[in-house]
């Protein structure tokens, strides 16, 4: 009796035995698994933006060294000549795309003005008013027309009956039909601001003549105006930075615009006032606090007489100017970027982006990318390993694979990779994945 207890005993203890035992080998595929997935990605790198063409970074290290604004140029597009050309052309700067509504009104401090209103083929002033600040110009898209209306402290003080497109003028620029514009009482301002307030956001404006026009289902709001007023509005170097750089950054801007006078009728412009073209911000630009006067000065300064400018020429056309922030020490052949090869947007070097006084936020930078972001992005289930698979001379990345614990893969074109994960340029390793 007691023998066969313990044979009894002894089978179960080693059933047991074997079951925590295929248990462990069970749990041991899953934990391994998962500890193959990094939480994270480590990238460190230099520079920000696509690298094509000047680094302004580099124009303000160059005019720190003494450089004029046409070695500047001549350095960062090399072959292409410095011209003066007429800059009195119109250009049409979409400020508002695609919106349902919006508001004009005087600025703040100008309310001895004029906004005249029309929606007539000759210019003729359907309404002229707002001639104080408390007066608001109210449009609304309405059947693929734009209903307009005039208030005044909230109150309706006139209606306008719908139309496919309204004109604005305002007092003190070219475009308003009566250069006198109404005014009365001592001392009228010598030029007035208007603002236009729509969901995304609000706008001041001292050149030119506003439109809004329904494109679709929607309202494209517009200000065209010659190409230095539009350039005076221009925000894509700081003002406070160097004279030389400024005017080689004028002359640039200037350059883009001349360049791009083809009408877009997505847009019913030439030009957006977004980066996609250039970061376009009306009056805010020439009056910003303490520096405002220095991109004034830089503008006018490339002003060879009253209708004429610099600009950047190669065979007799205004070239596909591109400007960034800074590089990796040197800079993109357009070819690399975009596919399209230029002779005069090559590889140059580019020292001055890696100077940590002169590029304190860029010279070197570190990004942690989380495993949900990375996944999502590849449209993978998650990412073990991530590495770079295709560089450029300048040993930039150009394409970025990524694997999954089931060994699939993916890829993304580093354009795509920087957009989706916020990677500010593609100078950049990726750290070995510890765990």
């Amino acid at each position: 009796m007691g023998n066969w207890l313990y044979h009894l005993t002894a089978r179960a203890d080693l059933a047991m035995k074997r079951w925590l035992l295929a248990l462990a080998i069970a749990l041991v595929p899953s934990t391994a698994n998962a500890a193959t997935i990094p939480p994270h990605f480590v990238l460190t790198g230099s520079g920000f933006g696509h690298g094509v063409g000047m680094s302004q970074i580099g124009a303000q290290g160059q005019a720190m060294e003494g450089e004029s604004a046409q070695y500047i140029l001549n350095y960062w597009f090399p072959g292409t000549q410095i011209v003066s050309v007429p800059n009195t052309q119109l250009i049409r700067v979409n400020i508002a795309h695609q919106v349902s509504s919006a508001t004009i009104a005087l600025a703040s401090g100008y309310t001895r003005s004029n906004i005249d209103l029309s929606a007539n083929a000759d210019g003729s002033i359907d309404n002229s008013g707002l001639g104080d600040s408390s007066s608001v110009y109210r449009f609304s898209i309405l059947n693929r027309k734009i209903v307009a209306s005039e208030t005044s402290k909230g109150f309706l003080v006139q209606p306008f009956p719908a139309k496919p497109l309204w004109n604005i003028y305002w007092t003190g620029t070219t475009a308003f039909p009566n250069p006198a514009g109404g005014l009365t009482g001592p001392k009228p301002p010598p030029f007035t601001i208007i603002k236009v307030t729509t969901a995304a956001g609000t706008i001041q404006l001292r050149y030119g003549q506003v439109q809004l026009k329904v494109v679709g289902n929607k309202i494209e709001i517009t200000d065209t105006m010659t190409i230095d007023q539009y350039v005076l509005g221009v925000s894509e170097m700081s003002s406070s930075w160097l004279p030389a750089a400024l005017q080689a950054q004028a002359i640039a801007s200037r350059t883009y615009g001349l360049a791009h006078l083809t009408l877009r009728t997505a847009c019913d412009c030439n030009v957006y006032s977004t980066t996609s073209d250039q970061a376009y911000i009306g009056y805010a630009k020439e009056s910003e606090a303490g520096v405002g006067q220095n991109w004034v000065a830089a503008v006018t300064s490339t002003e060879t007489d009253p209708s004429d400018a610099q600009a950047i020429y190669y065979l007799g056309k205004p070239i596909s100017v591109y400007f960034f922030s800074s590089d990796g020490g040197q800079t993109q052949q357009s070819a690399d970027v975009w596919g399209t090869a230029l002779p005069y947007l090559t590889n140059v070097p580019d020292p001055w982006s890696l100077d940590i006084f002169l590029n304190p936020q860029y010279a070197h930078w570190q990004r942690v990318l989380i495993q949900k972001d990375v996944a999502t992005a590849f449209n993978l289930p998650d990412v073990v390993t991530l590495a770079i698979t295709a560089r450029t001379v300048t040993n930039s990345a150009t394409l970025i694979t990524a694997t999954s614990s089931t060994g699939a893969t993916s890829q993304l074109s580093v354009g795509d990779f920087k957009t989706k994960l916020k990677v500010p340029a593609s100078w950049f390793e990726i750290a070995p994945t510890t765990f």
